[in-house]
């Protein structure tokens, strides 16, 4: 598996995207993936780097994510972002495209192409597969604003950083991954032979690894149960009795646990020769601090 990502560091991709973005709209984002876990992971050690290409913006609340997003996209374009032109659905669409064929907001900075920004929004009440809100420009061209079922779950209490912006909670993030692949699917990253669900589980064994002191993942269970019971009240139990299925499935299958491997060795666990006997360890770590308590507290 190879890779073209570069090594960013997280502070100052954070204080580039809070810098070009208006000051009143701030508040209104909270980044979440590789970049969120690496910032608040690597304990401020400016001096340590992620290797990512997207860094995802979650506009909340959802009320206000088209008005939020739409001068958060016209003043990046105004300042030279420019779009990713790559893939699917790369060019804007019109008040005629439907909602599903919009291209999302992928902005590059000026001058690079290491990484870009893309904006996300919170799922509607019950939402449970991958939607779509459209975001017209002054323009004239329409854009869309994805949303995943579990993102309220990644961006639950999400600190605010030095920056102005908010970075979701790593726990919080794994937590999120951990209840949208219950198991191992065949979607694929685009461009690649990696399925998605075998990359995010493997984030989740990756923020395990980083959590130090180790005892620190028996405190998930308590905030994980906190986040479902505010975004789930009549599902929680359900969704916390299978947090585990994905994980286990994963360790469970080789192949499936050394595209894990690849992928964390492509972002935060880069350059820490990590391989799959290791990743077991921390996945059964995982399971007996903090997935088995949330599951015990599901049945009581």
């Amino acid at each position: 598996m190879t890779s073209e990502f570069r090594e960013v560091s997280p502070a100052l991709i954070l204080a580039q995207v809070s810098a070009a973005i208006p000051i009143e709209t701030r508040s209104n984002i909270i980044i979440i993936g590789s970049l969120a876990a690496a910032y608040w992971l690597f304990g401020g050690d400016r001096s340590l780097g992620v290797r990512t290409k997207d860094i995802d913006c979650v506009l909340s609340p959802r009320l206000t994510a088209v008005e939020r997003g739409r001068v958060i996209a016209e003043k990046l374009l105004a300042s030279g972002w420019k779009p990713k032109s790559m893939g699917r659905f790369s060019r804007p669409g019109n008040s005629k495209t439907p909602e599903s064929e919009l291209p999302a907001v992928r902005l590059f900075p000026p001058g690079s192409n290491d990484w870009f920004l893309e904006l996300l929004t919170e799922p509607m009440k019950d939402q449970a597969k991958l939607g779509w809100t459209r975001m017209p420009l002054s323009t004239g061209e329409h854009y869309g604003i994805p949303s995943l079922a579990f993102i309220s779950i990644a961006i639950f209490n999400a600190p605010m950083t030095e920056f102005g912006i908010r970075c979701a909670r790593p726990e919080m993030m794994a937590l999120a991954n951990l209840l949208e692949h219950p198991i191992i699917g065949k979607e694929l990253i685009e461009g690649t032979a990696t399925k998605r669900s075998n990359k995010d589980l493997g984030r989740v064994l990756a923020i395990a690894q980083l959590t130090k002191p180790v005892e620190v993942l028996e405190t998930w269970p308590e905030i994980w149960e906190k986040a479902l019971k505010e975004y789930f009240p009549k599902r929680w139990r359900e969704l916390a009795s299978r947090t585990g299925a994905g994980l286990r499935a994963l360790l469970a299958s080789p192949e499936d646990l050394q595209q894990a491997v690849e992928s964390c060795a492509i972002s935060l666990l880069s350059g820490r020769n990590i391989d799959a006997e290791q990743l077991i360890t921390i996945g059964q770590r995982l399971l007996v601090f903090a997935i088995d308590q949330l599951e015990i507290r599901a049945m009581q």
